[in-house]
């Protein structure tokens, strides 16, 4: 039986002031083994895998490696002994080629040969499935076949152990099927697998077996094909926390957002560029765009949010046109934007909530005369917390020292308390826990109930086809038709998703 063992980590602890990341974990992989490490944000598991991967050091405990007691330096030592990670976001350079950037994680002997590197890229990817040219350009790929980069990167390295960080959350439906069969062939031949994932029913379909993490501990392990995804949820969540979405039926009233035609030219070279992109939005319904990211995602957000100014087509908001407006002239008519980039863009890292709450919620009644009110202001953001759930020790917190799902809540928080009439939310749930998807998808769907409209940009297709009345997707810039839910099919949507819809259909005229 220790034959068969690729990985056992006993006991690790990691230890950051204030915080027990990791509190006594045991862990065993087997060869050939596809092995699931689930859990909420902040559960302990990346800082298990950094442990693996010779990023961070544990305080206590040992790993095992082959059978053999090691302590992994750095990541170069973890790759020289097999061991693989592909990073959630990817480092790849775009101006490279595929090769070149392959041969940067080679020793220098392996990389000096580019004929012979050429040859075991095309070789090892062909054989696995994953056809790539050596030869391409980063920035000419698609998301998924920059994946596919990451992943033969490591094969090329024979690597026994593979470690994959929510490898489908950029990927259209047929490349997460292309993935599977891939990490299928790899295990028959050996190689273990450790898949990190929040997409449970991907988990059951493909995973032998699953590690539960919760506040830093190991709190069950399963098969996740014997069980449902509810019942995993729970070892995740525990009992307390909601691990669904009710969502009632939606009754739109009128047209709110009318886009026609938008066109607008990126100067950045590895930028999106819109094309002649229509969509409508109704009172009281939730529209959604699917898409694997960077084909237009971002710039769509920016042009309905005023930051960047479209060459031609145009918006109407109710009776005003938003072409001319700048932001704050929009929020003032009741546009609100959730960024995908938390930090950064959706919140400033190093101020407090409170006054994160001010940037973009001054209009509600924490500014008079040109004079900030202060109590209005920390009342405000305690309200956000209070409303929200948000873990922190307070409005005076920094807003980097939350944790992902926890800022995301009270960033969505902020702006759902102004009563916007369009919400306009990128990626809501990226990377996010259960129980803070639930507290956001109840949030949005309260919103909607309300009377807002809602743009919600996502890559989750299940939270699209749970919370949306229509979808689309983007790609290359281009949006799809709008259809109805309930009529569109998975298979459908990942066409428009790989951009497969004529030029010439109107994404509105399913309203």
């Amino acid at each position: 039986m220790t034959a068969a063992l690729r990985l056992k980590l006993e006991n690790i602890v990691k230890e950051y002031p204030g915080c027990r990341a990791n509190d006594g974990i045991d862990l065993t992989v087997e060869a050939g083994e596809i092995h699931a490490l689930l859990g909420e944000n902040g559960a302990g598991k990346s800082t298990l895998m950094k442990v693996i991967y010779g990023v961070v050091q544990p305080d206590e405990g040992r790993m095992l490696w082959n059978g053999h007691e090691v302590r992994v330096e750095n990541p170069a030592q973890a790759r020289s002994m097999g061991i693989g990670m592909v990073f959630q976001h990817f480092s790849l350079f775009e101006t490279l080629t595929v090769a070149e950037n392959i041969a940067l994680s080679l020793p220098p002997e392996e990389a000096r040969d580019r004929g012979a590197l050429d040859q075991r890229i095309r070789e090892v990817s062909e054989r696995y499935g994953m056809a790539l040219d050596p030869r391409r350009y980063v920035s000419t790929l698609s998301v998924g076949e920059r994946q596919r980069v990451e992943i033969v990167r490591c094969l090329i390295q024979e690597t026994t152990l593979l470690i994959l960080d929510e490898p489908t959350s950029v990927l259209t439906p047929q490349e997460v099927t292309a993935l599977f069969s891939t990490l299928r062939q790899l295990a028959k031949e050996g190689c273990s697998i450790l898949f990190i994932s929040h997409k449970l029913e991907e988990v059951r379909s493909l995973c032998h077996n699953a590690t539960v993490l919760r506040q830093g501990r190991v709190s069950g392990d399963c098969q996740p094909a014997e069980l449902s995804a509810a019942e995993i949820a729970r070892m995740m969540v525990g009992d307390d926390t909601p691990i669904s979405t009710q969502v009632s039926t939606a009754e739109p009233g009128d047209v709110l957002l009318d886009v026609r035609n938008l066109n607008w030219k990126s100067n950045d070279p590895f930028g999106t560029s819109l094309d002649q992109v229509s969509l409508n939005l109704r009172e009281g319904e939730i529209v959604g765009i699917a898409g694997v990211a960077g084909n237009g995602q971002d710039e769509l957000l920016k042009a309905l949010s005023g930051e960047i100014r479209t060459d031609s087509g145009s918006m109407r908001f109710a009776d005003t046109d938003l072409g001319s407006l700048a932001p704050d002239q929009r929020r003032k008519l009741g546009v609100a934007i959730v960024p995908e980039e938390r930090l950064g863009r959706g919140a400033v890292p190093e101020m407090s909530l409170a006054d994160n709450a001010l940037l973009t919620a001054s209009g509600q009644g924490l500014v008079e005369r040109g004079m900030i009110r202060f109590g209005k202001v920390r009342e405000f953001s305690r309200e956000v917390i209070r409303r929200f759930g948000v873990r922190c020790t307070g409005e005076n917190s920094a807003a980097g020292s939350l944790s992902g799902g926890n800022l995301q809540k009270y960033i969505i928080g902020r702006e759902a308390l102004q009563n916007p009439r369009l919400l306009v939310a990128s990626h809501p749930t990226w990377g996010v826990d259960v129980g803070s998807a639930v507290a956001i998808h109840e949030a949005l769907v309260r919103l909607r109930d309300e009377g807002a409209a809602i743009v919600l940009i996502s890559e989750d297709l299940d939270e699209l086809y749970q919370l949306c009345n229509r979808l689309g997707a983007l790609c290359h810039g281009r949006l799809s038709p709008l259809a109805p839910t309930a009529e569109l099919s998975i298979e459908q949507l990942g066409q428009w998703m790989a951009g497969e819809f004529e030029s010439g259909e109107v994404a509105h005229a399913a309203a």
